[in-house]
């Protein structure tokens, strides 16, 4: 697994309160569907568990998205905008939602309440992270 995507793993662990570090693992919940993750010390994605973009990436620089994308800082990998879900709802966001792209209204509105839920999930990283 790439080292920048460990990285980003590893942060969205470190600023989801709901995730508690148990050994060697960080363990929480998917953004969509609460279903049981776990994410190495080192990064390393363990079972079903993956990297969400709250706001899609490819939303970055779009009109219709900016309200979206200013809430995170307008970077597709600032931390609030990145959060543990599971590959099956990861994947049926990506291929639903975040493909219709913000033009369409319930795409935003979805998109919209999964970044509500991550922001309210969020915890101030520790200072060495």
């Amino acid at each position: 697994m790439r080292s920048a995507l460990r990285r980003r793993l590893l942060q969205a662990a470190r600023t989801d309160a709901l995730a508690t570090l148990d050994g060697d693992t960080w363990r929480s919940r998917c953004l969509h569907c609460r279903r049981a993750l776990a994410v190495r010390a080192d990064g390393e994605a363990l079972g079903a568990t993956s990297l969400e973009h709250v706001v899609p990436s490819a939303w970055f620089g779009r009109r219709a998205a900016a309200a979206l994308t200013a809430r995170v800082g307008d970077d597709a990998d600032d931390p609030r905008n990145l959060a543990l879900a599971c590959a099956p709802c990861n994947h049926g966001k990506g291929c639903s939602h975040d493909a219709r792209g913000p033009g369409d209204a319930r795409a935003r509105e979805v998109v919209a309440a999964l970044l509500d839920a991550r922001l309210l999930r969020w915890r101030e990283p520790d200072a060495g992270d």
